[in-house]
């Protein structure tokens, strides 16, 4: 009787997993991407297959393999695709209007998964909040960027543009030098003193850890890819007990450690510009409070505390949270900036020819105008950043089963991979998408495009709150490099592999050569 039981329990266990099968990845246990009316799924988006779904595709890869794990399925699909890894499905967006679907969905505001890695570091400020208390902070911070306090920063993106022409120039003097420097090394030192003299409000020349907090970043984000890589190290308990998750601990230490110095040499500096100001109080101009000192995103965050909307806790979060998103970010957009200028010298000579037509003079006049004047200038960044966009794709998570585009319904738990990177290269949106061409961002051209084919930083309610700072800085460095040098080649494309990253990263040191140039 009992060896009768068996083939019906295995009868019934089949019916079991069957049935399940159709709601549900099994081997990632994980409830599955539907369509709406029951039609097939394949009519609507590709589904990566294979009973493991992806949960060990990236175990063996390298951060190389990483990248271009994703680019290969883009390029295959030419849409959106479907991954399962372990308990969560995944919604792959290489289109403008799924992104656009995404990026202005109230209901998809909270970031993926990937970002509770980064907890320990940046805790829940304004990158990983979400709910009340990202629109909160969101209010708050949004002061700190108003026009009157950018354009006040443009005195300390001179300064350090000045800094950096002085650094090129002392190459140059050098008996040995070929005039060839190190973007990948330069660069982020320009960017990282910027933000701590602006953002901050404290000069970093003087501080000797900013070459160990750019180490500390990367290492962070190491640690997070390999997280990534292995379902196993998703679980805390796991991760934090290996080697790989107590270096992340270190280094966030070292990390927490600088951002708070700061803090506090700027507590001290406000505190005694607010005894001043009480001294005399007639500097104050009440139409413009930010016209006689220095002011910055991290004053706000001061005063804020004192009228009890923060607390210490809560400015460490903000301050660790513009500190890497702020600087690296647009290291990256004017590493390979430069690396274009060198790369198609007859764009350089239009930018240069640009700035003669509107800047007369030294740059020591130079202003928000006439950067705005830049047009030229301002369609090569925005090609530089839709062929190498600084942060190549961002995640978002479903908190509730939501229908998508009235056609999927996206089971709670859903992450949306919205591939930055393969947007600004889909062929749909632009001819011959791997060509660097500025003027594809010419009218009438771009005009005529998609608005989220390029979205360099994000787009909707969470876009990048610094993305005016981060063009201003950029254009005034880069101002500064083009009027005073002239770029040659000596890195290429074809010399470098993108590698995975929060960031678009390669492993190659980023090289130009540089000559003085001669007024024209």
């Amino acid at each position: 009787m009992f060896i009768l039981l068996i083939p019906l329990g295995l009868l019934a266990l089949t019916w079991l997993l069957i049935k399940l099968n159709r709601d549900y990845a099994l081997a990632s246990f994980t409830r599955k991407i539907k369509t709406i009316d029951g039609s097939p799924l394949e009519e609507t988006a590709s589904v990566v297959g294979g009973f493991w779904g992806s949960n060990f595709d990236l175990l063996s890869m390298n951060l190389e393999q990483m990248f271009y794990y994703s680019r290969v399925f883009a390029k295959t699909f030419k849409r959106g695709y479907i991954q399962y890894f372990l308990l969560n499905p995944v919604y792959n967006v290489i289109d403008a209007k799924d992104a656009e679907l995404v990026l202005n969905d109230s209901r998809i505001l909270t970031k993926g998964i990937f970002y509770t890695f980064l907890h320990p570091f940046l805790k829940t400020g304004l990158l990983t909040s979400t709910d009340k208390k990202w629109h909160t902070r969101r209010r708050l911070l949004t002061p700190a960027f108003h026009f009157n306090i950018l354009t006040q920063f443009m005195e300390t993106f001179k300064s350090e543009s000045v800094k950096f022409i002085k650094t090129l120039n002392d190459i140059l003097e050098k008996k040995d030098s070929n005039g060839v420097i190190s973007l990948s090394e330069l660069i982020p030192r320009v960017t990282l003193n910027n933000v701590c003299e602006t953002a901050l409000g404290v000069c970093l020349d003087d501080r000797l850890d900013g070459d160990e907090y750019r180490q500390r970043i990367s290492e962070v984000e190491e640690s997070l890819l390999e997280r990534l890589k292995n379902p196993l190290m998703g679980f805390d308990g796991f991760y934090y007990n290996c080697a790989e998750g107590k270096k992340y601990l270190k280094s966030m230490e070292k990390l927490h450690a600088f951002s708070s110095g700061i803090i506090e040499k700027r507590r001290e500096l406000l505190s005694k510009e607010m005894e001043q100001e009480d001294m005399n109080q007639n500097d104050v101009d009440e139409t413009n409070p930010y016209r006689k000192r220095r002011y910055a995103m991290l004053d706000t965050l001061l005063r804020a505390e004192k009228d009890g909307l923060i607390d210490h806790a809560g400015i460490c979060e903000e301050v660790d949270t513009f500190m890497f998103e702020g600087f690296d970010t647009t290291s990256m957009n004017l590493i390979f900036a430069l690396m274009s200028l060198a790369l198609y010298p007859d764009m350089q000579r239009k930018c240069y020819e640009e700035i003669q037509e509107n800047i007369q003079g030294d740059l020591a006049s130079l202003d928000t105008q006439q950067l705005n004047n830049l047009k030229y200038l301002d369609c090569f960044i925005k090609e530089t950043q839709r062929v190498y966009p600084s942060v190549p794709g961002i995640v978002r998570e479903c908190t509730s089963d939501i229908v998508f585009g009235g056609k999927l319904l996206f089971p709670k738990g859903t992450q949306i991979n919205i591939h930055i990177y393969d947007i600004h290269m889909n062929p749909k949106y632009y001819d011959e998408p791997e060509r660097f061409n500025p003027e594809r961002f010419m009218a009438p051209q771009a005009e005529k495009r998609h608005p989220f084919a390029f979205i360099p930083f994000s787009a909707g309610q969470r876009n990048c709150i610094g993305q005016k700072f981060a063009l201003m800085e950029m254009k005034t460095l880069l101002v500064y490099v083009i009027k005073n040098f002239e770029l040659e080649p000596v890195t290429r494309p074809e010399d470098f592999r993108f590698h995975a990253g929060l960031l678009i990263r390669t492993k190659t040191d980023i090289q130009v050569k540089i000559r003085k140039r001669v007024a024209t």
